[in-house]
């Protein structure tokens, strides 16, 4: 494929995917992956923990392989792309970005709550000390105003991003949403702006296409749209879509196809469909990630998992807060032992 783009794909089916598989990637996953997405053309492919650099743990859920040595593998059999990862402040360390840069990543994604843009200066500057092209990564940005966001993506560009991406982590925007959100940071920076699109309210195609039109840069997808909650922006779908639009993504569609129909989906445990749990995080605006976690506390303790993921979002529970899970399990089924 031609390597003239309008925007740049990046593909998280190695990160963000490793949420809907309860992070047990296999080092023959990951080559079989990052070569059909090598030879469809993707620029970028980001790997990691779900919860990123450091997350294997009680809390997040532990990997099935060191997640640097997964990486590894991925710098080892990747041609043309850039290998990325993820970093979330407080889970992932500074040592960290220094050991992965080791192995040959390009990329450092620093991530942070939406409000808490503050907390990646040190990170950021860490990567981009290393020679990394660095990107600030606001999640949740469901939750912060078109201006908020604006404010949070300059500080960001203050620590030295190259570009900063909205990332609709409970998959809970409408494209008026998004293209509001994307208009204000592309007014607001000298950096390039991105997408990380959710499935939840089955927007994802659509809100990529919005985030380009107002001016994103980069937009981000996984393969078969594996992913946290009911997944991703599926790669080869926003490629495909983007053809129609006559958008040049300087990848190959069928090749996408290929992969995700061939190597992807039989690893998936479940289809990533649009069910009532993985809906019902999109309409409460809960973090994708919440959603294997609150089914098995549903299980557990015997309460329903549409209950726990509504108060969640009555309660505006954010990424990193995993313990509420449990916490609210244990409120609903006492409330419900109460009122037998």
């Amino acid at each position: 494929m031609s390597t003239t783009a309008d925007f740049r794909l990046i593909d998280s089916t190695l990160r963000d995917g490793s949420h809907a598989i309860s992070h047990q990637y296999y080092a023959e996953d990951v080559m079989k992956i990052v070569q059909g997405l090598d030879a469809a053309g993707v620029q970028v492919i980001e790997i990691a923990h779900g919860d990123g650099l450091g997350g294997s743990s009680f809390n997040y859920g532990f990997s099935a392989v060191p997640e640097k040595d997964l990486i590894a593998q991925a710098c080892e059999v990747s041609g043309n792309a850039k290998i990325a990862c993820l970093l979330l402040p407080g889970i992932g360390l500074a040592d960290d970005l220094r050991e992965v840069k080791e192995l040959g990543v390009g990329m450092a994604r620093i991530a942070t709550h939406c409000t808490e843009a503050d907390i990646s200066e040190q990170h950021i500057k860490v990567a981009k000390s290393l020679g990394m092209e660095t990107i600030g990564f606001l999640m949740m940005s469901h939750m912060n105003s078109p201006e908020g966001l604006a404010e949070q993506a300059l500080l960001m560009q203050s620590y030295g991003a190259d570009s900063i991406y909205i990332a609709d982590s409970a998959g809970a925007m409408t494209t008026e949403d998004v293209r509001r959100r994307v208009g204000a940071l592309v007014a607001a920076l000298d950096v390039p702006v991105g997408v990380h699109a959710h499935n939840n309210l089955s927007m994802a195609v659509a809100n990529s296409i919005a985030a380009y039109e107002e001016g994103a840069a980069n937009l981000d997808g996984t393969s078969a749209g594996l992913g946290a909650g009911a997944g991703n922006c599926p790669t080869e779908i926003l490629a495909a879509v983007s053809d129609r639009y006559g958008i040049m993504t300087g990848v190959d569609p069928l090749k996408l196809m290929d992969l995700a129909e061939e190597i992807v989906r039989p690893l998936m445990p479940r289809q990533q469909v649009i069910d009532r749990a993985g809906l019902l995080l999109g309409y409460a605006g809960v973090y994708g990630s919440f959603l294997l976690h609150s089914q098995r506390a549903a299980e557990r303790y015997n309460v329903s998992q549409a209950e726990i993921l509504l108060e969640l979002g009555r309660r505006k529970v954010v990424g990193g807060q995993e313990d509420m899970i449990i916490d609210v399990a244990l409120e609903l089924a006492a409330m419900h032992a109460q009122e037998e």
